[in-house]
């Protein structure tokens, strides 16, 4: 079903009406968003700072939160750009346009791997989605095929092939963009491997969606906030512990950490892009464009983030551990991006 989004034209008028007079107050583009995309954005901002001289300010509040922030309204108190590591919801743009934000700018700026990694020196395993479900759904069937309280309290338990240790899983919090992706990349997909839930599925789907939405909440998996970095951190001081986060994070600290193979193939750049490992996501990031022409910059700031040369195959971005879109993906995106093409009002999601 389509979104169709009504405002009336005078509210509209008068927010930027309201902006015009008031955008002196403001020449530094503010960003908020998605931790996952944090680390991008602020190499964008830090080359675009260098050849503007202003440097954008960049928070990492979060896909949801970010969301939140972006979809305030319009005016020089509002956020320009939010990063996203899940595409924007239909209650997102819903509610973007009950504030007057009508005109949202989408550009897809590359891939990035949901990644389940542990300290190097922790005892080395694989999984399956399966297993990863079982290990942290809060309902689990039983040998019969019955939803039962999730049992499982060691790796051992799933598996006698996984080592002999506490279930003890570091992740983000549901407002995370990267918390939404283990839901539908690795939760729904393991249930999905399930006779009994299969079979859920086909007979009553909000049944089957409330059971891989939902995670355990005895300590098992514990919510580590928004900033990923500090999960890499208290995985050096827990070598059983396993941490969540986007493959950017396991690419910076190779030294420290070590990414978990799902489905027999480890979290790589040539594994993330050719499609081979089951994390593969799209990262976005959404622009305000009734702030373009009022807020210094904003459209050169776009440029930057599509140009060869930051967002290429051998981009400074790429450095940074994003996964380039194909070739003639990313003409695209940069073409739309650079003419600032609106997102239409149709997601299903």
């Amino acid at each position: 079903m389509k979104i169709r989004i009504a405002l009336p034209a005078s509210i509209a008028a008068v927010s930027m009406l309201a902006f015009a007079g008031n955008a002196v107050a403001r020449d530094q583009i503010r960003v908020v968003g998605s931790s996952t995309v944090y680390p991008f954005t602020t190499a964008v901002a830090e080359a675009f700072g260098k050849a503007s001289g202003k440097t954008p300010v960049v928070e990492s509040t979060g896909t949801g939160g970010g969301m939140k922030i972006f979809c305030e309204g319009v005016g020089e108190a509002t956020a320009d750009v939010t990063n996203a590591s899940r595409r924007i919801k239909k209650s997102e743009i819903e509610l973007c346009a009950k504030n007057g934000v009508t005109e949202i700018v989408e550009i897809t700026v590359g891939y990035d791997g949901l990644t389940l990694a542990h300290s190097k020196a922790g005892t080395p395993f694989k999984l399956t989605l399966a297993q990863a479900f079982l290990a942290l759904a809060e309902k689990v069937p039983d040998k019969d095929g019955n939803l039962v309280a999730n049992p499982y309290k060691t790796w051992s338990d799933i598996d006698a092939s996984l080592p002999a240790v506490k279930i003890e899983v570091l992740g983000p919090p549901p407002t995370s963009g990267t918390r939404d992706s283990l839901h539908e990349l690795f939760l729904e997909k393991g249930a999905e491997t399930f006779p009994a839930l299969k079979t859920l599925k086909e007979k009553d789907a909000k049944a089957f969606e409330a059971v891989w939405k939902s995670i355990r909440k005895d300590g098992a998996y514990v919510e580590a906030g928004e900033n990923d970095n500090v999960i890499v951190q208290k995985l050096e001081g827990n070598k059983d512990a396993v941490g969540v986060f986007g493959y950017s994070f396991l690419e910076e600290n190779t030294a420290k950490i070590t990414g978990i193979a799902i489905e027999g193939v480890e979290p790589s750049y040539e594994a993330i892009s050719g499609g081979k490992y089951k994390g593969a996501r799209k990262l976005y990031v959404y622009v305000k464009k009734q702030h373009v022409g009022v807020i210094p910059g904003l459209d050169k700031f776009v440029a930057e983030y599509v140009s060869e040369k930051a967002n290429g195959e051998e981009g400074y971005l790429s450095q940074k551990g994003l996964v380039a879109l194909p070739k003639e993906e990313a003409e695209k995106v940069r073409k739309a991006a650079i003419a600032l093409d609106v997102l239409k009002p149709d997601l299903t999601n």
